[in-house]
């Protein structure tokens, strides 16, 4: 388990993240997400070690993370990526086998395959995809306990990220690794991660996992042959209501199947709940908060 306790982050005048708390748990793929400048790359930097908190510290498995012990624990993918110079990809694996003992080559190969690199050639001329791939099939041989990747589908063609996604997913379900994945995007999210955190301006807003917050939030739709006005729902936790014609379009919070039974007493003619996308729900969730789209807390 990694944990940061109170941690901030000072660049001169500029605080790019403050007093931040978060949990990452054993076992997991957690989703770190949040526009441009919300802080993401520099906590993963900071959970990492490659920069040093203004204030608070990150405990990994319990240990500060100065550790040697704490630090061979992890393997971090970049948003930026950095090959030696002129490096072919057999001479990268042997660079990274030099640091991380658990290194396996014939994992690496298969990798390598699976994304159909190639294994000859200067990795610094190719496509950014294909060092994107080559950085994650580097990574994912290592055999860390906690795997780091910022914005590592960025550029990645469809069936690519496919691909990695699936791998990830192998890793930690066969070795009971950790995953953490920066992404600007939820949707690249949505069918990944088992928890999730939202970061904005440098604070963390929410964390929580996947299935809880679209287990919480739903839409639902609503008509009865009977008159109807937006009273009948009071005792609802109502986020939003809107209505065309005789059908009601909510978005309501609280357990799906105890909503349903209680409305379904009122004899409707059209009765469905309807999942929200992650994206969605993480605009509400927001917004019961206090925060505009536009970042703004009013």
């Amino acid at each position: 388990m990694i944990e940061c306790v109170n941690i901030s982050k000072k660049f001169g005048r500029v605080m790019a993240l403050a007093g931040l708390n978060c949990t990452v748990p054993e076992n997991a793929i957690f989703g770190l997400v949040g526009a441009n400048g919300a802080g993401k790359s520099t906590l993963l930097r900071l959970i990492t070690g490659v920069y040093k908190p203004s204030s608070g510290r990150v405990l990994v498995d319990g240990m500060p993370l100065r550790l040697d012990a704490a630090r061979a624990r992890m393997v971090f993918v970049p948003d930026e990526l950095f090959f030696l110079p002129g490096a072919t990809l057999p001479a990268m694996a042997k660079f990274y086998a030099g640091m991380y003992r658990t290194f396996s080559m014939e994992r690496f190969y298969m990798l390598c395959t699976d994304f159909g690199l190639p294994k000859r050639g200067s990795v610094g001329n190719w496509s950014k995809g294909q060092k994107r791939q080559a950085a994650a099939a580097l990574a994912l041989s290592c055999g860390a306990k906690y795997l780091f990747f910022d914005e590592t589908f960025d550029g990645l063609d469809p069936v690519k990220r496919g691909v990695l996604k699936r791998i990830i997913l192998q890793d930690v379900r066969e070795r009971g690794c950790t995953a953490v994945i920066t992404s600007h995007s939820l949707r690249e999210l949505e069918d990944t991660c088992t928890q999730l955190a939202l970061l904005h301006r440098g604070g963390l807003i929410f964390q929580s996992e996947t299935g809880q917050l679209t287990r919480d939030l739903f839409k639902l739709q609503f008509s009865r042959l009977e008159p109807f006005e937006y009273n009948l729902f009071e005792g609802l936790r109502v986020l939003e209501y809107k209505r065309q014609g005789s059908v009601a379009n909510l978005i309501i919070r609280g357990d799906q199947e105890a909503v349903m039974q209680h409305l379904r007493g009122f004899l409707p003619t059209i009765l469905e709940a309807l999942p929200l996308t992650l994206e969605e729900v993480c605009m509400h969730e927001m917004a019961a908060l206090g925060y505009t789209l536009e970042g703004a807390k009013h």
